[in-house]
């Protein structure tokens, strides 16, 4: 932004868009949201939580809790999907194209999700936080997926 003009620039404004996504997550351990876009309009969003019609950590728990599993590993023990994943499978489920779409994420993705954006024909990753995975940030960059941190 600007002084003279208060509006965001576009990366942050869908990152703030992905932060307010992230406010419907379900997990008890990290609040993340995504939204995929392609010429700066919305395709879809996503927010890590369990799947549709199953119960949510938050009415009964967090199974890495309960194992101690550090965060980071291990994700499949775990009833919930990642942001990612869920921005992917919606906008499939609804038959909306995301070839040469970015990813707004609060996070940065995890190897598996990142594997996931890669197949999915995703040209860009804008993230504002996270931990960096460093396999997901290698296949990344070996795919030539362009991860820019705000």
């Amino acid at each position: 932004m600007t002084e003279r003009n208060s509006r965001p620039e576009w990366d942050v404004y869908f990152l703030d868009i992905a932060a307010l996504v992230a406010r419907r997550s379900t997990c008890l351990r990290r609040n993340v949201g995504a939204v995929l876009v392609r010429e700066r309009r919305i395709l879809s969003t996503g927010y890590n939580g369990a799947p549709s019609g199953l119960r949510h950590c938050l009415d009964i728990g967090c199974l890495r809790d309960q194992l101690q599993v550090p965060s980071g590993e291990r994700h499949e023990l775990c009833r919930g999907l990642h942001a990612e994943q869920n921005a992917i499978i919606q906008a499939a489920l609804h038959g909306v194209g995301i070839a040469g779409a970015t990813l707004y994420c609060t996070n940065q993705p995890c190897v598996i999700c990142a594997k996931m954006i890669i197949n999915a024909g995703i040209d860009s990753v804008v993230v504002r936080d996270g931990y960096c995975d460093e396999l997901a940030c290698e296949i990344l960059g070996e795919a030539g997926i362009r991860v820019t941190t705000l």
